[in-house]
Protein backbone atom coordinates (compact mmCIF):
# COMPACT_ATOMS: atom_id res chain seq x y z
CA UNK A 1 0.00 0.00 0.00
CA UNK A 2 1.56 3.11 -0.94
CA UNK A 3 2.79 5.72 1.96
CA UNK A 4 1.13 9.70 1.60
CA UNK A 5 4.08 11.65 0.00
CA UNK A 6 5.52 14.38 2.60
CA UNK A 7 5.32 17.71 0.92
CA UNK A 8 9.17 18.50 1.05
CA UNK A 9 10.22 15.59 -0.38
CA UNK A 10 7.67 16.25 -2.84
CA UNK A 11 9.03 19.30 -3.11
CA UNK A 12 12.44 18.31 -3.32
CA UNK A 13 11.85 15.67 -6.18
CA UNK A 14 10.27 18.26 -8.11
CA UNK A 15 12.81 20.53 -7.79
CA UNK A 16 15.25 18.12 -8.96
CA UNK A 17 12.91 17.30 -12.28
CA UNK A 18 12.65 21.25 -12.52
CA UNK A 19 15.60 22.77 -11.69
CA UNK A 20 14.27 26.17 -13.00
CA UNK A 21 11.56 26.38 -10.49
CA UNK A 22 12.41 28.80 -7.69
CA UNK A 23 9.37 29.07 -5.51
CA UNK A 24 7.99 26.68 -3.22
CA UNK A 25 3.78 27.40 -3.16
CA UNK A 26 3.29 24.30 -1.14
CA UNK A 27 6.38 25.04 1.40
CA UNK A 28 5.24 28.25 1.57
CA UNK A 29 9.08 29.56 0.60
CA UNK A 30 11.76 29.38 -1.81
CA UNK A 31 13.74 26.57 -2.61
CA UNK A 32 16.72 28.59 -0.88
CA UNK A 33 14.46 28.11 2.23
CA UNK A 34 14.42 24.26 1.58
CA UNK A 35 17.94 24.30 1.54
CA UNK A 36 19.06 26.48 4.01
CA UNK A 37 20.08 23.59 6.58
CA UNK A 38 22.15 22.26 4.07
CA UNK A 39 24.21 25.37 3.26
CA UNK A 40 24.04 26.29 7.09
CA UNK A 41 23.50 22.27 9.19
CA UNK A 42 22.61 23.21 12.76
CA UNK A 43 21.59 21.36 16.14
CA UNK A 44 18.45 23.50 17.70
CA UNK A 45 16.82 23.85 20.87
CA UNK A 46 13.44 25.61 20.62
CA UNK A 47 12.68 26.59 24.48
CA UNK A 48 8.26 27.63 24.44
CA UNK A 49 5.97 26.37 26.81
CA UNK A 50 3.10 26.80 25.02
CA UNK A 51 2.05 23.76 22.57
CA UNK A 52 0.63 25.79 20.09
CA UNK A 53 3.72 28.16 19.39
CA UNK A 54 5.57 25.20 20.01
CA UNK A 55 4.27 23.27 16.96
CA UNK A 56 4.53 26.22 14.73
CA UNK A 57 7.96 26.93 15.39
CA UNK A 58 8.65 23.81 14.71
CA UNK A 59 7.12 23.30 11.87
CA UNK A 60 8.83 26.54 10.51
CA UNK A 61 12.36 24.64 11.06
CA UNK A 62 11.19 21.81 9.18
CA UNK A 63 9.53 23.75 6.42
CA UNK A 64 13.73 24.96 6.11
CA UNK A 65 15.09 21.30 6.56
CA UNK A 66 15.86 21.58 10.25
CA UNK A 67 14.82 18.80 12.92
CA UNK A 68 14.80 20.75 16.17
CA UNK A 69 14.70 19.13 20.16
CA UNK A 70 11.85 21.29 22.21
CA UNK A 71 11.44 22.14 25.82
CA UNK A 72 9.03 23.64 27.78
CA UNK A 73 10.90 25.93 31.16
CA UNK A 74 14.05 26.97 31.43
CA UNK A 75 15.32 24.37 33.53
CA UNK A 76 15.00 21.94 30.74
CA UNK A 77 16.71 24.11 28.17
CA UNK A 78 19.97 24.14 30.78
CA UNK A 79 19.51 20.23 31.14
CA UNK A 80 19.16 19.83 27.57
CA UNK A 81 21.66 22.12 26.45
CA UNK A 82 24.60 20.24 29.31
CA UNK A 83 23.62 16.96 27.71
CA UNK A 84 24.11 18.33 23.91
CA UNK A 85 25.52 20.66 22.22
CA UNK A 86 23.40 23.27 19.90
CA UNK A 87 24.66 25.98 18.30
CA UNK A 88 21.18 27.35 18.23
CA UNK A 89 18.69 28.06 20.65
CA UNK A 90 15.07 29.97 20.27
CA UNK A 91 14.33 31.25 24.26
CA UNK A 92 11.02 31.79 25.03
CA UNK A 93 11.27 34.81 27.96
CA UNK A 94 7.87 34.03 29.99
CA UNK A 95 7.95 30.07 31.29
CA UNK A 96 7.08 28.73 34.51
CA UNK A 97 9.59 26.64 36.38
CA UNK A 98 12.15 29.37 35.00
CA UNK A 99 11.98 32.19 32.43
CA UNK A 100 14.21 33.11 29.81
CA UNK A 101 16.48 35.43 30.96
CA UNK A 102 17.80 33.23 34.20
CA UNK A 103 18.17 30.26 31.60
CA UNK A 104 20.33 32.46 29.67
CA UNK A 105 21.97 33.92 32.35
CA UNK A 106 23.02 30.53 33.19
CA UNK A 107 24.00 29.22 30.40
CA UNK A 108 26.19 32.47 29.58
CA UNK A 109 27.41 31.86 33.42
CA UNK A 110 28.03 28.24 33.37
CA UNK A 111 28.54 26.93 29.98
CA UNK A 112 32.09 26.76 28.69
CA UNK A 113 32.58 29.47 25.83
CA UNK A 114 33.14 26.61 23.09
CA UNK A 115 29.70 25.40 24.09
CA UNK A 116 27.46 28.56 24.03
CA UNK A 117 25.04 28.75 21.82
CA UNK A 118 23.48 31.53 20.24
CA UNK A 119 20.52 32.36 22.11
CA UNK A 120 17.59 34.00 20.23
CA UNK A 121 14.69 35.76 22.63
CA UNK A 122 11.01 34.64 20.97
CA UNK A 123 8.41 37.20 22.86
CA UNK A 124 5.49 38.73 22.27
CA UNK A 125 6.76 42.13 23.74
CA UNK A 126 8.46 43.96 20.75
CA UNK A 127 10.08 47.38 23.05
CA UNK A 128 13.28 48.65 23.18
CA UNK A 129 13.28 48.13 26.62
CA UNK A 130 12.53 44.45 26.36
CA UNK A 131 15.17 44.10 23.58
CA UNK A 132 17.83 45.94 25.98
CA UNK A 133 16.98 43.43 28.58
CA UNK A 134 17.34 40.12 26.57
CA UNK A 135 20.96 42.11 25.56
CA UNK A 136 21.57 42.56 28.86
CA UNK A 137 21.06 38.83 30.45
CA UNK A 138 22.93 37.56 27.51
CA UNK A 139 21.41 36.76 24.50
CA UNK A 140 22.14 37.56 20.73
CA UNK A 141 18.92 38.39 19.00
CA UNK A 142 15.44 38.61 19.42
CA UNK A 143 12.54 37.54 17.81
CA UNK A 144 8.65 39.25 18.33
CA UNK A 145 5.52 36.71 18.43
CA UNK A 146 3.89 35.28 16.44
CA UNK A 147 6.94 33.97 14.87
CA UNK A 148 7.37 34.12 10.92
CA UNK A 149 9.33 31.69 8.72
CA UNK A 150 10.78 34.43 7.47
CA UNK A 151 12.11 35.51 10.92
CA UNK A 152 13.84 32.44 11.43
CA UNK A 153 15.52 32.91 8.08
CA UNK A 154 16.63 36.02 8.37
CA UNK A 155 17.76 34.96 12.01
CA UNK A 156 19.67 32.21 10.77
CA UNK A 157 21.26 33.43 8.46
CA UNK A 158 22.28 36.62 10.20
CA UNK A 159 23.76 34.28 12.75
CA UNK A 160 25.49 31.85 10.57
CA UNK A 161 25.47 32.87 7.12
CA UNK A 162 29.12 33.36 7.19
CA UNK A 163 29.35 29.63 7.35
CA UNK A 164 27.51 29.18 3.94
CA UNK A 165 29.75 28.04 0.94
CA UNK A 166 29.92 30.29 -1.64
CA UNK A 167 27.97 30.66 -5.00
CA UNK A 168 30.20 29.28 -7.72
Amino acid sequence: MPRPLRTVALTRALHALFPSATTTPSAGGTRENLDLSTRIPLNILLVEDNPVNQKVALRFLERLGYRADAVANGIEAINAIGAHHYQLVFMDLQMPEMDGFEATRHIRGNLPAHRQPCIIALTANALQSDRDLCTAAGMNDFITKPIKLADITDTIRRHFGSTEPAAV
